[in-house]
């Protein structure tokens, strides 16, 4: 794990599985338009919680690109999960700024609720085709310009999947997080 302290706030960039984040107040799942168990994030996240999530989900769906909505975690080792539906590369324009609300709306309601921690995946890169670097300036950038204002969260980790993507973050963070 590489951790940085920025205006006050711990950026934590990891590999490993989202569903997995101990000590975590919120996870953000990838999440697909109807709320549903789906590969990747999705998949990842709705197994491990159990049955529960997707039943507390269904009357929040559909969400638009961009929207984020907030449910408890179920059987994860965390209080809540954040959905947010990113922009299918090539298909929802304008995707950047769809990407952009993903962060900023998740940021959104973890401060809403109080919440001290909350985990992202890398949202769009995998099955909805963002490429990673473009992806990865838009989350850090984003979230970067949050990190004055925030009262409730200290800790935002990154959770991605490989060590590349990892060293991804760490190269572009310096230039992004100022």
């Amino acid at each position: 794990m590489s951790s940085y302290e920025i205006h006050g706030i711990q950026i934590e960039i990891v590999v490993g599985d989202i569903a997995a984040q101990d000590g975590i107040d919120a996870v953000v799942n990838a999440a697909n338009a109807q709320l549903l168990i789906g590969g990747g994030v999705a998949g990842a996240l709705h197994r491990a919680a159990g049955p529960g999530l997707a039943e507390e989900c269904r009357p929040y769906a559909p969400i638009s690109p961009g929207q984020a909505v907030i449910t408890g975690a179920h059987q994860l080792p965390n209080s809540h999960v954040i959905h947010c539906l990113g922009p299918i590369y090539g298909v929802d324009e304008p995707a950047q700024q769809y990407l952009e609300e993903c962060y900023r709306n998740a940021v959104k309601l973890a401060e809403e609720n109080a919440l001290g921690s909350i985990a992202f995946p890398a949202i769009s890169t995998g099955a909805f085709g963002y490429p990673f670097e473009s992806a990865t300036r838009t989350a850090l950038k984003t979230v970067c310009s949050l990190l004055p204002q925030l009262q409730h969260l200290k800790r935002i980790r990154f959770v991605l999947f490989t060590r590349a993507d990892k060293e991804e973050y760490e190269r572009l963070l310096p230039e992004l997080c100022k």
